[in-house]
């Protein structure tokens, strides 16, 4: 389903406080529809066309360095694990896609991409105990291509360039988004975090302008919804709170906290998903010019809420001009 007729009127689009003409507005849904086939056409909705697979990265900030400072991390992180597991058992749908990540000391892939509820339950094991599996080497992805499922491994750097493309938790997050630029539709990164960035002289939470920036760009370009899910227990304040929600709010996900069993937020993320609307337009820039491209977008009635990221990327890299 390339558009809505009526539906595209119902969003606005403007880059630089200008409205923009929608080509397209396509609703993802793993929602079955109530109404006959031929009721939705002359809506204007195409069931054969309503994508329906949702992704779902599960990504352990590892908190075993930090459980030193701040005794009881680590009992959350593997709270968290279980009962990541038992929502991958229990409330995963049939076309739901979900991988497996951590990060210590670099960026680590305990499973690609998959439904296999088994293999992914024994991908959380692994996260939270920090276990490295060395998924990335050529043969498993040669695996993964010849599977055919959406994949992150056919992206990301090979063997040890992937360590040292991540030496800081920025680097893993944007690698990470990167990999999942080709794959049609939203990608949502739930991160089990405490939360990462500097803190200035009034304890107060400032991005990092050197690794904030360009990771939030390719969060953005490769439509990745960040939902931070706070390690740190409930009714405890920490300053890097600020730091989750900021980057939830940057990429239209969600920061999630003050829940007494992570269960809560992992099926407000999944309920979140069950629909949503990705609008396409054609943008202009000079063609040599590079940046990223703020977009502003709400609804013609100012009584519906839209939370959405904040743009996108355009122009080719640097890397590439030069080829």
């Amino acid at each position: 389903m390339s558009s809505w007729g009526s539906t595209r009127a119902t969003f606005v689009v403007k880059e630089n406080g200008k409205p923009v003409d929608l080509t397209g507005v396509t609703f993802y849904s793993n929602r079955r529809f109530l109404q006959s086939a031929d009721a939705l056409k002359k809506k204007g909705i195409d069931i054969d066309k309503v994508p329906e697979n949702r992704y779902f990265i599960l990504f352990f900030d590892d908190q075993k360095g930090a459980n030193a400072d701040s005794p009881g991390l680590l009992g959350q992180q593997i709270e968290a694990g279980r009962r990541a597991k038992e929502w991958v058992q229990k409330d995963l749908l049939a076309n739901d896609y979900v991988a497996v990540v951590s990060y210590d000391y670099k960026l680590k892939i305990h499973q690609d991409f998959t439904r296999d509820r088994a293999a992914l339950e024994q991908a959380v094991s692994d996260a939270i105990q920090g276990k490295d599996r060395e998924t990335n080497w050529p043969s498993r992805v040669k695996q993964a291509q010849a599977e055919g499922s959406p994949s992150l491994l056919v992206a990301l750097p090979l063997g040890n360039a992937l360590r040292d493309k991540t030496g800081t938790i920025y680097d893993g997050v944007r690698e990470l988004a990167n990999a999942s630029r080709g794959i049609v539709g939203r990608k949502n990164l739930i991160l089990f975090t405490t939360g990462f960035g500097d803190v200035n002289n009034f304890r107060q939470y400032i991005p990092d302008p050197r690794y904030y920036p360009p990771m939030m760009q390719a969060l953005n370009a490769s439509n990745v919804a960040v939902y931070t899910i706070d390690l740190v227990p409930t009714g405890t304040h920490h300053t890097l709170s600020s730091a989750m929600n900021q980057l939830s709010e940057e990429t239209g996900g969600q920061y999630l906290f003050n829940f007494t069993n992570f269960l809560t937020p992992l099926n407000r993320v999944e309920q979140e998903n069950n629909g949503y609307y990705l609008l396409s337009y054609q943008a202009t820039h000079p063609g040599e010019a590079t940046g990223f491209q703020k977009v502003e977008v709400k609804t013609a009635n100012p009584e519906f809420k839209v939370r959405v990221r904040q743009g996108y990327k355009y122009g080719l890299p640097e890397s590439a001009k030069s080829k």
